[in-house]
This record gives C-alpha cells, sequence and structure tokens, in this order.
C-alpha cells in the first residue's frame, strides 16, 4: 500500500493558479506591457522620444497620444517587474469591486487625468514669471507607475485601513501612506519622475472627492459594452469580471440609517467618508416591482460570467455559514432577524424603522467584533454590504487574504 504523501505544488503549478486569479484587464495590461519591453529590448529601441510623455510637445504640436503611450513603455527590466508587480493586487482588488470594463475606464480616465495636471503644474513652474524652470516641460516620462499611484490612493480609501505596511519595514498612517512612497522613491531610486508619481497622488484624491464623478458613465453604458458582440469572446473569458451597477466612483460609503452618534467617531476618523456622506444619495424607495434597488453608493461586486449559474446556491451556503457563526457568538433576538430579513411594511412609522435599522446594524457591528475582526473594518465592510453580515465577512476576509 502506498503512504499517503502529501506534497507542495510545484513552482509552475503555483504560478498558473497565481496567474489565474488574476482578472481579465489586470492581466492583460501586465501581458502588453511586458511585450512591449521585450519587443523594445529586441530591436534595441531606448530612447523613447517619440512616445514618452513631453509637456513641450504636447501644448506645441497637440501630440496628445503621448498620454496613453507613454503608460505602456517602461525604461528598465527592473522598471517594468517593479510596475507590474505593483499593479497585480492593487489591479485585482480594484477590478473584483468594480468590474472589468469600470477598471479599463478608470485607467484611462486616471492617465487623462494624470497628464493635465502634469501639464498645469510643469507649466506653472517653467513660465513662472519669478524663477522660470523649464526643466519639467521637457521632461521625457514613461511607465505606469503613475497610474499605480492612484490606485493606491483609490484602494487605501476603499479599504477603510488605519494604517499600512512599508515594504514591510514599518507601518504608516494610510493617509500619508502614498505620500511616503512618493518621498522613499525619490530618496532611493534615481531617474524617477517626482512630477509624474505627484499627479498620480493628486488624480487619486480627485477621485475619491467624487470630482471626477459627472466624467464617469452609468452604469448601462458598462452593460451595453459588455453586451456587445464584439467583445463577446473577452466577456466569455474566465477572469473577465461583469460589472454589477453601483456608485462608479470610488467613495467609501457612509450609512446613512445609523444614528449620528454612533457614525461620528467613524467620520472623525476618516476624511473621506465625511465628505462623501454628502455627496453620495441614498434611492430609499422600497416599491419598486423587481425587487429592491442595489445600493448606488457602493461600486458593487464584480462577479464572472459563470458564477451567475452557482449563485444562489452559494449565497443560501454562506447565509447558512454566518447564521451558525452569529449563533456561536451571542443570543440571536428572532424580532431582529425577522425585521431585517423582511421587505418592510409600509404602514410603519419611518422613524421607528430608522430606529430599527440603526438597532440591526450595531447589534451586526457587534457580532463581528464578537468574531475577532477589528470594529473599524467591520464597520467599514458591514457599511459597505448594506448591513448585510454575509457580504460583511466577505470583505473582511478578502481583506485579510
Amino acid at each position: 500500500m502506498r503512504p499517503n504523501i502529501v506534497t507542495e505544488a510545484g513552482l509552475p503549478t503555483r504560478f498558473n493558479q497565481w496567474w489565474a486569479s488574476i482578472p481579465f484587464i489586470t492581466s492583460g495590461v501586465v501581458i502588453i506591457c511586458g511585450v512591449i519591453y521585450l519587443v523594445c529590448l529586441l530591436v534595441g529601441y531606448d530612447s523613447f522620444v517619440e512616445i514618452c510623455f513631453l509637456p513641450s510637445l504636447i501644448v506645441s504640436r497637440f501630440q496628445v497620444y503621448r498620454i496613453f503611450t507613454s503608460v505602456l513603455f517602461h525604461g528598465s527590466l527592473l522598471h517594468v517587474v517593479f510596475n507590474m508587480l505593483a499593479l497585480v493586487p492593487l489591479g485585482t482588488e480594484l477590478e473584483r469591486i468594480m468590474g472589468s470594463v469600470r477598471i479599463l475606464y478608470l485607467m484611462m480616465l486616471l492617465a487623462t487625468s494624470n497628464a493635465i495636471f502634469h501639464l498645469i503644474i510643469a507649466s506653472l513652474i517653467s513660465y513662472n514669471p519669478l524663477h522660470p524652470y523649464p526643466f519639467f516641460m521637457n521632461e521625457c516620462a514613461i511607465g505606469f507607475s503613475g497610474i499605480i499611484f492612484s490606485m493606491i490612493v483609490i484602494e487605501t480609501s476603499l479599504s477603510g485601513a488605519q494604517s499600512r505596511s512599508v515594504f514591510g519595514l514599518f507601518n504608516v498612517p494610510a493617509k500619508w501612506y502614498a505620500w511616503i512612497l512618493l518621498i522613499l522613491f525619490q530618496l532611493l531610486a534615481s531617474n524617477v519622475s517626482l512630477l509624474g508619481h505627484l499627479c498620480g497622488i493628486l488624480s487619486g484624491f480627485a477621485y475619491t472627492l467624487g470630482l471626477f464623478k459627472y466624467l464617469l458613465p452609468g452604469p448601462s453604458f458598462y452593460s451595453a459594452i459588455e453586451s456587445s458582440s464584439l467583445l463577446s469572446a473577452c466577456v466569455r473569458h474566465s477572469g473577465f469580471i461583469l460589472c454589477t451597477g453601483g456608485t462608479t466612483y470610488g467613495h467609501l460609503p457612509t450609512y446613512s440609517n445609523v444614528n449620528t452618534a454612533s457614525s461620528t467617531p467613524l467620520i472623525r476618523r476618516n476624511l473621506w467618508r465625511n465628505l462623501s456622506s454628502w455627496m453620495l444619495h441614498r434611492d430609499t424607495s422600497t416599491n419598486s416591482p423587481t425587487g429592491p434597488a442595489q445600493d448606488p453608493r457602493f461600486p458593487g461586486r464584480g462577479r464572472t460570467l459563470g458564477a451567475a449559474r452557482n449563485q444562489q446556491t452559494t449565497t443560501d451556503s454562506d447565509l447558512s455559514l454566518q447564521t451558525r457563526l452569529l449563533d456561536n457568538t451571542e443570543p440571536t433576538n428572532p424580532e431582529v432577524l425577522e425585521g431585517r430579513h423582511s421587505t418592510g411594511n409600509t404602514g410603519v412609522d419611518g422613524s421607528a424603522a430608522t430606529n430599527q435599522g440603526s438597532d440591526n446594524f450595531e447589534e451586526e457591528l457587534n457580532k463581528l467584533v464578537a468574531m475577532g475582526f477589528e470594529k473599524i473594518q467591520a464597520e467599514v465592510a458591514l457599511t459597505a454590504a448594506d448591513g448585510d453580515p454575509t457580504v460583511a465577512i466577505e470583505i473582511l476576509m478578502s481583506q485579510q487574504g
């Protein structure tokens, strides 16, 4: 009889598993940037003057194509490898939240906004009457790092994390994470575009503050693209994530049904949640014939095309598991559970319904804390899930993983 031998998966197997977990657009950007670098390496192209982001030529000759060509080219092997390794976790997380079409549109929007900020700042510095400094107008910049810095700001805001680790060496407050990376790269690396990274950070903050919300199309735009016959092969790809609705901009959601006293401490700890509380508006209608409307405050959880078949079974299984977990933490109030899962009685007074929703939220939050999650992260996750503990646990587990 052969003994039971457990062996670790080989390197090719683990690489294939890792690569299969990367969504469609993120993996596509990695492939495109890698192939472009290899082609440039084989043909000996290393000047990049024709494709780099050069403010003087963009302004004088209106060569706007440089806005997009510059982000796909990289100057060295270390440059492309480091940028792509940074893109994979950020792009994977955001693409799973927003969907593949939406993250592609976001990348294009961030590339454009980075370029606009770059041109404005470079022009102000180069043509100021006090001390002109024309270097920035003639700086030839390439690389995907500007968009990566924007995505760092957006992902940090969406995660609700209070601190971030810098290369695993030390932790810093989350609100300073992008700025500290900016300074470290300038100090530790040579030939780094300060203005390109700075404009990426500015674009990320502009996006999280909702300044781009009028430039972002509605869910119908993304649905129309996904249903196009020209993209049917892409949509059928296992890594393609469909946009499932929700808000088209990356505000960290706030829970509008909780008491002010309970939500104020969280708002004080996060400036972006405070700003988004008045930028976002929730549709409170419950009389839709097609069921309750999807929460417009959260970008929605992307789903793969093949996930629709097993969605109901997975939801029932997760709900059963969540019920058992909650039962093990503290006694469950049947009346509260009944009120949480019911569709609502239109004859009940509005204030009583609001108070009940607040009590339910606080109860679910306490249960998540009792299960071992951090209170701040649990509150953010429960808020993003609109009070659904099953979705909240899924968000918390994905963040920890």
